[in-house]
């Protein structure tokens, strides 16, 4: 087994407890290889952005960080309890015989919550993602749009310590993209690692803390625009009062 020394960048926030390593991780189909010798860490409180072309492996690669599939190589350690991890992934996992608020509550079955607590988780989630009018119409009939917004309350049941999503925005209209980013933001801001696979850079890159992109069989990694911005300011004013900064160790994520 490789030993396992991921380099973070700067945005990752290194004084944050790693929740997912990938320790030389590689996989391929016959002899085609996706991705080689792959070593990342995922830290509570960050954004990670995972980007690359299609067919490139992002999903094959989130599967494996979730437990759905095995690397050829390597080891994936999830440093949280499988209750404390959710995977959004392009299927929906939910059932259209049954209504929104009874999905939740089949799932929150399976997450070991007690009734009351599945009443109650149930009902926050869907108001969270703007279903709460439709709790009891059948999943069914539910545009791409809407399946897409439950399948979202599904996941945030768990209020989850580590949240893979695999091009969450799929099927959104702009306002519930809009709804999904906030989501976002207030899961990071609750500590939670977050991996999300998304081919919109440009809206969503000011949203994360780095971007991944698997390109040419290995991970290449930056820092987000965001982050990037925040960096080149605090490099203005570490020039501007030097002997502060230098006394300052590890503050800053630049």
């Amino acid at each position: 087994m490789p030993d396992c020394e991921p380099s973070m960048p700067a945005a990752a926030f290194p004084e944050s407890d790693p929740l997912l390593r990938l320790c030389g991780v590689s996989k391929a189909f016959g002899p085609r290889v996706l991705f080689r010798n792959i070593s990342a860490e995922f830290r509570a409180g960050s954004i990670t952005l995972l980007a690359g072309a299609n067919g490139a492996g992002k999903s094959t690669l989130m599967r494996i960080m979730a437990g759905l599939g095995q690397p050829d190589s390597g080891k994936v350690e999830r440093l949280t309890d499988e209750a404390e991890s959710a995977f959004l992934a392009h299927a929906t996992f939910i059932y259209s015989g049954l209504s929104a608020r009874e999905n939740l509550l089949f799932w929150g079955q399976g997450l070991g919550l007690s009734a009351a607590e599945r009443n109650a988780a149930a009902d926050a989630a869907l108001e969270r993602v703007g279903l709460a009018r439709h709790a009891h119409d059948r999943a069914g009939i539910f545009s791409r749009g809407m399946a897409q917004r439950l399948n979202l309350a599904r996941v945030l049941l768990a209020k989850p310590r580590l949240l893979l999503l695999d091009e969450p925005g799929t099927g959104l209209d702009v306002a519930s993209r809009a709804l999904l980013r906030d989501i976002v933001r207030e899961a990071r801001a609750r500590g939670t690692a977050v991996v999300w696979i998304s081919h919109d850079l440009d809206t969503d890159g000011d949203l994360a803390d780095r971007v991944l992109t698997l390109r040419k069989k290995t991970l290449e990694e930056r820092v987000s625009s965001a982050v990037s911005a925040t960096c080149t300011s605090s490099a203005t004013l570490e020039r501007n009062s030097a002997p502060a900064f230098a006394a300052k160790e590890g503050g800053s994520p630049c």
